[in-house]
């Protein structure tokens, strides 16, 4: 047995990709997408017949409707590929205004019902912000199911799991980078890998309080580094990993022991919290990390969607 296949024992695999040509191989039960990925995958040449498909249908609207029916058409295609659900992002421009986020995340929907998909296969992406985490429980409570990204703090966890969204995205990578450079020269690769990894601890943190609590919210882990990290965090309820990563766990044979475990963790000793948007953004504020690594991630996914949208432009036909 791979350890993709002894992977998938343990946890759900979600492919993390724009590009769903390369999906299949890997078998995955569900897929994430994001502006970068998008933007990765619409300048293949292979897409190009797509993209322009998608701009003749929608000619005369606006930039933000041809944008989200380009990532919806993605959405369409991932659907074809795997049994379950796929992730589509909001414009990451609204992070900070939660009714043009509800809006933008109707508009979304919309395309999908029109095109004749079951929107109980979609989550709707959306930074976690406190304004993105308000607009995921106005959205939840319309049936329209939530994956909040960006997601670096137990505080942005557990006002998620207050909402009562579907799924959160905590980083396991991007924490991990912070904390490499912040060590500098004094870094130890070797005694910061698998368990010790900050990313995977802060993943094995959220996951360890929603299982004690019972919040139903499902927990993916997402941005992965290295094979280990993924490894170190068997046990999660999803683990949403890029082809690159998902062809090297195919690849290489051997079991792959649970880490994480749902019984035991309920039974750990924690202490329930509660955030409301004062203490929620002075926790948020406490966390250097957590407060650098959501503003850096926002500001990159803006940067892809308008270079996206400058891509469709000039493609216009």
């Amino acid at each position: 047995m791979n350890q993709l296949e002894a992977l998938k024992r343990w946890t759900t695999v979600v492919a993390d990709t724009g590009d769903f040509q390369q999906i299949a191989q890997f078998q995955p039960q569900d897929a994430t997408t994001n502006p970068s990925l998008i933007l990765k995958a619409v300048q293949k040449p292979d897409y190009a017949p797509l993209l322009n498909e998608v701009l003749k249908q929608s000619q005369g609207e606006t930039l933000a409707q041809q944008m989200d029916r380009l990532i919806v058409r993605f959405g369409c295609e991932i659907l074809a590929q795997v049994p379950g659900r796929v992730s589509t992002e909001v414009d990451a421009r609204l992070s900070f205004d939660t009714q043009a986020t509800v809006a933008r995340a109707r508009a979304i929907m919309a395309l999908y019902r029109a095109q004749g998909v079951d929107t109980s296969r979609v989550l709707i992406k959306i930074a976690a912000t406190w304004e993105g985490i308000q607009a995921a429980g106005q959205l939840e409570a319309e049936g329209i199911r939530t994956n909040l990204t960006l997601l670096f703090a137990r505080c942005q966890a557990i006002a998620c799991g207050a909402a009562k969204v579907q799924l959160i995205s905590p980083f396991v990578g991007r924490i991990y980078d912070w904390y490499k450079k912040q060590a500098g020269s004094n870094w130890d690769e070797a005694a910061m890998a698998g368990d010790k990894d900050p990313g995977v601890q802060s993943v094995r943190a959220i996951f360890d309080y929603y299982k004690r609590f019972g919040i139903a919210t499902e927990v993916m882990g997402a941005s992965f580094r290295n094979v280990g990290q993924i490894l170190a965090l068997a046990g999660c309820d999803l683990l949403t990993i890029a082809p690159e990563l998902l062809a090297q766990l195919q690849a290489a044979e051997g079991d792959v022991p649970q880490k994480l475990d749902a019984a035991a963790a309920s039974q750990a000793a924690l202490e329930p919290l509660h955030y409301d948007e004062a203490a929620f953004r002075l926790a948020l504020n406490a966390d250097a990390m957590a407060t650098e690594k959501l503003a850096e991630g926002i500001r990159a996914f803006v940067a892809d969607a308008i270079k996206l949208e400058q891509l469709m432009q000039a493609a216009v036909v």
